[in-house]
């Protein structure tokens, strides 16, 4: 079990520095004194409301400069390091969900995402998975993980898994009954690949057994994790495969490798052909009454998507801030169209010129490509935000208001600005978005316009933001 826990803390340090590295570069444009969101604005509003530690329990309270953030992010940084290089893994994990967590909680709508919480979780459980001391791969003299670690780690797995299966046969969405899902999931998930362009080709019967094998992989698959050996093996196997289609035919930012190295410690060093037969290590009770604990919390915790008042409910509300026990499930019903948000600037309000963002559809000619596992965050923000309203999204007037002052920091995240000065006016469009037929060479998409998002904006003579039409 030695080299299985190494593997696995080696592959969860460096996702969580994928992820972290991520964010922090990101922060100033997203977060920062000059950001769309200011964290300072929500901490200061949080301190006005009366909300203390215990209501959102943040390092941050401490300090909310964009100093503050940048050494939180940096801890992170440094905690993964540290657990990928096996320097007091078990504390560095610890600290990583600590200063996580601190980001997560007041990070909204950048942080809302499934997988920054799966990251948390998997930090506080991977915490008891990692040996105790500095060095102890050096030492070699560490006590391995007992059968309830082991367990714990396993019901992780499965829910993660096996709660996207059920939320999409609970949904009720036909597309997901008939089988016909995927027919639509190649060409509105959020940032498709050039992979989804040929996948969308296939045969109608080649979508629909995908689909069905998809479902074999999500439901009965995970539920293998919580048997005997031979089980876990088969699930590890069926978790593995899964993410790997996914990482092949999606940009999920981080969440399909946190996922696949969740299947990790269902294997043994027997399994992967180096060490002795697997002697399972005997847990104390306590350690069984955590671990099981855990998997009870697992199951209220989800089971507050079907259940108004389920079991248990208060202790979950008190857990709640601190994101340990979650539930997931992605896609209960398949997105069918897709929106795209299309931003332009104008000196005269006649010549409109585009913004283009790094991984987000714009240009039709420009070619679906891969990013994962870096998550642009307001790439995949926009995304959501093509689905509902601007009044639903009130970061995106935010976004626009600092475009047309030329902050920086926010213009840093957009790809091509086609303006040496900040435009005059800013406008935003909805397009309905499709994968080009494979005829057109050079064309990737095609698009009908579907009318305005946001109406023509300027700044005011006060600085801020005004409809074009009122000036």
């Amino acid at each position: 079990m030695r080299l299985t826990v190494r593997l696995t803390l080696v592959a969860f340090g460096l996702v969580a520095l994928f992820a972290t590295a991520a964010l922090w570069a990101q922060l100033p444009g997203l977060y920062g004194q000059d950001g769309i969101t200011p964290i300072a604005e929500t901490m200061q509003n949080l301190s006005r409301g009366h909300a203390s530690f215990f209501d959102v329990p943040t390092l941050l309270w401490l300090g909310w400069s964009d100093a503050a953030l940048h050494l939180v992010l940096a801890v992170c940084v440094l905690a993964s390091l540290c657990i990928t290089a096996g320097i007091a893994p078990r504390w560095a994990s610890v600290t990583l969900s600590v200063c996580w967590l601190s980001l997560v909680q007041v990070g909204a709508p950048f942080l809302n995402f499934q997988w920054d919480i799966l990251l948390l979780e998997t930090a506080v459980v991977f915490a008891f998975l990692a040996p105790n001391g500095v060095r102890p791969f050096l030492a070699n003299t560490w006590k391995e993980p007992g059968r309830a670690v082991r367990f714990a780690a396993a019901v992780l797995a499965c829910k993660v898994t096996l709660g996207s299966g059920i939320v999409k046969l609970a949904s009720g969405d036909e597309s997901w009954r008939d089988l016909t899902a995927l027919t639509y999931h190649w060409w509105t998930q959020p940032l498709p690949t050039w992979t989804s362009v040929l996948a969308h080709q296939w045969p109608m019967g080649i979508q629909k057994l995908l689909c069905a094998v998809m479902f074999v992989l999500e439901v009965p698959i995970p539920l293998l994790a919580l048997g005997p050996r031979r089980a876990r093996l088969i699930a590890a196997a069926g978790l593995m495969a899964m993410q790997l289609g996914l990482i092949v035919a999606g940009n999920y930012a981080y969440y399909n490798v946190l996922t696949f190295v969740l299947a990790l410690p269902l294997l043994d060093d027997e399994a992967l052909r180096v060490g002795t037969t697997w002697v399972p290590t005997r847990s104390p009770l306590w350690s069984w009454g955590l671990a099981l604990a855990f998997a009870v919390l697992s199951v209220t915790a989800f089971s507050r998507r079907f259940v108004v008042d389920p079991p248990l409910r208060s202790v979950m509300d008190r857990l709640d801030p601190l994101h340990v026990v979650n539930a997931y499930g992605a896609f209960a019903v398949m997105t069918k169209t897709r929106p795209e948000i299309v931003v332009e600037g104008s000196d005269d309000g006649v010549t409109w010129k585009a913004y283009e963002f790094p991984w987000k559809p714009g240009r039709l000619d420009r070619r679906p490509d891969f990013v994962a596992p870096w998550h642009p965050r307001l790439d995949w923000q926009l995304w959501f935000a093509s689905l509902g309203t601007r009044q639903q999204n009130p970061w995106f007037i935010s976004f626009q208001w600092h475009l047309l002052k030329g902050t920086k920091s926010v213009a840093a995240l957009v790809e091509t600005n086609p303006f040496s000065t900040p435009p005059k006016y800013l406008r935003s469009t909805t397009y309905e978005y499709r994968f080009a037929p494979l005829s057109q060479p050079g064309v990737w998409w095609t698009r009908t316009e579907t009318g305005p998002y946001c109406p023509p904006l300027a700044l005011g003579s006060n600085g801020l933001l005004r409809r074009a039409d009122e000036l």
